[in-house]
This record gives structure tokens, C-alpha cells and sequence, in this order.
């Protein structure tokens, strides 16, 4: 890397910095709600499009990763007496009813487990392909709800918990969401990353050169679902109550919305997707509301925003059929190519 692109780069992070420490003391609640969902859906599409997209699986189980995330972090952060509160069909069991730890470790004991569990579902899933490998993920995610469900003593089954410490604030989400960022560029631009595009382009010739096509795909397995186990303990531990209906496959779908609409492959195309898509949901909402134009007053329609940003989606499928930025990523290079001029030819303009 350049030293140029190095110092801009230590730039941009100040600049964040600096925005996350006014966004904190200047924006509403609201406001700050909604940064960070947008830096935690970039946690979680940077971890999905791993998967999907620089590797080629097609996964479909990343909402139960993010459950078992959201579970493990909520669970070691709650309070002895929040945790006798939210169990009163029957106790939560010993010795996990008087554990309180703090958040990072939480946290990280959170994607922990998750990728452990995704190690243990990758060994006989992974061996499949295409439409059976979804069906199969997204059945192993579906096990996992309906264990979370039918647990009582320990997640406190259908009734879910609440009293979740909110610990998340833009400091946890920016942090991890840079953290996340640093992580996967280092990774894709590595010999790791360039045999998962090669998984992603052709098996048969990736194997011929060598790539161990079971260990890459476990490895992009599980390091995509300890990220998603992240973020579902940033998620859990934003809202403050979680319950197994939270992570049904719609959730999944939103994930893959994101990396969708942003482009598979692309880092870059998943952090713009994953602000987009959450801000702009927030901000359609006007549309289900009354507007009051000062001199006519427009009735707000239920459920509009959606179809809106549906016709929106579609539009940008249509037009960038691989996304915004397709598998294009961002560099201080092409970004400074944007604008410089380009000389005239010395010849004329009709030569």
C-alpha cells in the first residue's frame, strides 16, 4: 500500500472517530438507534457475503448464527436479579442463573459459540452444493429457533428475554463494525481469500490447483458465522429484549438483501448497501404517516414505504443487475482518477 493511501486511510478513521464522538453527545436516541442498526447490518452482510459471496455458498442459516450470538451475549451480561425477573414460569439453571460478565467477553464467547456451532453444522453440510446446501442451512437455523424455543431453563423459551443491558452504543458498533472491516479486507486479500474466489469461480479448477475445497469452506463457514454471532449480540444487546420469533428466515433474507443489493463480492458494495437499506427504510416511513404539505394535507397509506422501496429494489436490479458496485471495490486511486481532467487530443475532433 502507498504511503499516501496509508495516511488517508488513518484519516478517514479520525474522521469517523470524530463523527461517531458528535453523533454521540449531538443526535437523539432515534437517531443514534439508527446508526447503529446501519453498522450492525454491516457486521452482519460483510459476515454473510464471506460466505456467499466470495466463497460462492449458497447459505441460508445465518439467522440462527445470529441468535445464538444475541442468546450467549444477553444471557452473560444479564444481572442475577434481571435474570430471576425474566424466569418466573421456571428458574434458570445453575450455575448459569448467578454468571454476569462483562460485555466484550460476552460478546466474544458469543461469536465463539457461534462458530463452533457453524463448525459443527459445516462438517456434514458443506458437502453439498447449491439449492441443497441452502435448503440444508436454512434448516439447521430453523433447529436452532425451535431449540432456543422449547428451552425453558435456560433461554426462557417463546417468552424470550428481557431486562438485556443496553450496551450497545456507537462506540461497541463503529469499533466492531472497523474491526469487522480491517479483518475482511486483510483476509480477502490474502492467499485464504484468493482460493475462496477461486471455490467461487470453479470448484473443479480450484481443486485441480491444489485448494483444499473442504477446509476453505469450513473456514469461510465459521469465520463468517462468528462474525454473525457478533452481531446478533450487538443486536440483542441494542434492543433489550429478544425472543426466538426474532430470527426466522426473514431475517436471513434481509441480510441477503444487503449483499444482494450491494454486490456479491464486494466489500465496499456491502457497506453502502447495508446504510442505504436501514436508513432508508427509516426515512420511507413518512409515507405511512400523514404529510401535511401546509396547504393540503396527503393521508399516509399503511404499509406504502414498503412498497416503495420494493419499486426501488426493483429498479436497482433492473439497472445493476450485479449490484451497486458489483465485485468493484473502493481505492484512493480511482477515486482521485474521478477527478482529474483528462488532456485534449492533439488531433482534431473530427480524426
Amino acid at each position: 500500500m502507498k504511503r499516501r493511501d496509508i495516511i488517508l486511510t488513518i484519516i478517514s478513521i479520525v474522521v469517523l472517530f470524530l463523527f461517531v464522538l458528535y453523533a454521540n453527545n449531538n443526535f437523539n436516541p432515534y437517531q443514534n438507534r439508527i446508526l447503529n442498526l446501519c453498522a450492525i447490518y454491516v457486521v452482519l452482510g460483510l459476515s454473510m457475503n464471506l460466505i456467499n459471496g466470495f466463497t460462492g455458498l449458497f447459505s441460508l442459516g445465518h439467522a440462527g448464527f445470529m441468535a445464538v450470538g444475541a442468546y450467549t451475549t444477553a444471557l452473560l451480561t444479564m444481572s442475577e436479579s434481571a435474570k430471576m425477573r425474566t424466569f418466573f414460569l421456571e428458574p434458570m439453571m445453575s450455575p448459569l442463573d448467578k454468571i454476569t460478565l462483562p460485555f466484550f467477553i460476552a460478546l466474544l464467547l458469543g461469536g465463539l459459540l457461534s462458530a463452533f456451532i457453524a463448525f459443527l453444522i459445516g462438517a456434514p453440510t458443506l458437502r453439498l452444493r447449491g439449492d441443497y446446501l441452502a435448503i440444508a442451512t436454512l434448516g439447521f437455523s430453523e433447529i436452532i429457533r425451535i431449540i432456543f424455543t422449547n428451552t425453558q431453563t435456560i433461554t426462557n423459551g417463546a417468552l424470550g428475554l428481557k431486562s438485556i443491558p443496553n450496551n450497545t452504543n456507537l462506540w461497541w458498533s463503529y469499533g466492531t463494525m472497523l474491526f469487522t472491516l480491517l479483518v475482511m479486507i486483510a483476509l480477502i486479500n490474502s492467499s485464504y481469500g484468493k482460493a475462496f474466489k477461486a471455490i467461487r469461480e470453479d470448484e473443479v479448477a480450484a481443486e485441480s490447483m491444489g485448494v483444499n475445497l473442504f477446509k476453505h469452506k469450513v473456514m469461510a463457514f465459521v469465520i463468517g458465522a462468528f462474525f454473525a454471532g457478533i452481531g446478533g449480540g450487538l443486536l440483542g444487546n441494542l434492543l433489550g429484549a429478544i425472543n426466538p420469533m426474532m430470527f426466522r428466515f426473514i431475517l436471513t433474507f434481509n441480510v441477503l438483501l444487503i449483499i444482494v443489493m450491494g454486490g456479491m463480492g464486494s466489500i465496499t458494495g456491502t457497506v453502502l448497501s447495508a446504510f442505504v437499506v436501514t436508513s432508508g427504510l427509516e426515512y420511507l416511513r413518512v409515507l405511512d404517516e400523514s404529510i401535511n404539505l401546509g396547504f393540503v394535507q396527503i393521508e399516509g397509506i399503511p404499509g406504502l414505504r414498503m412498497v416503495v422501496f420494493s419499486a426501488l429494489l426493483m429498479i436497482v436490479v433492473i439497472f445493476f443487475r450485479n449490484g451497486l458496485m458489483g465485485t468493484n471495490e473502493f481505492s484512493w486511486d480511482k477515486l482521485f482518477n474521478l477527478f482529474k481532467r483528462r488532456p485534449f487530443s492533439k488531433k482534431g475532433v473530427g480524426q
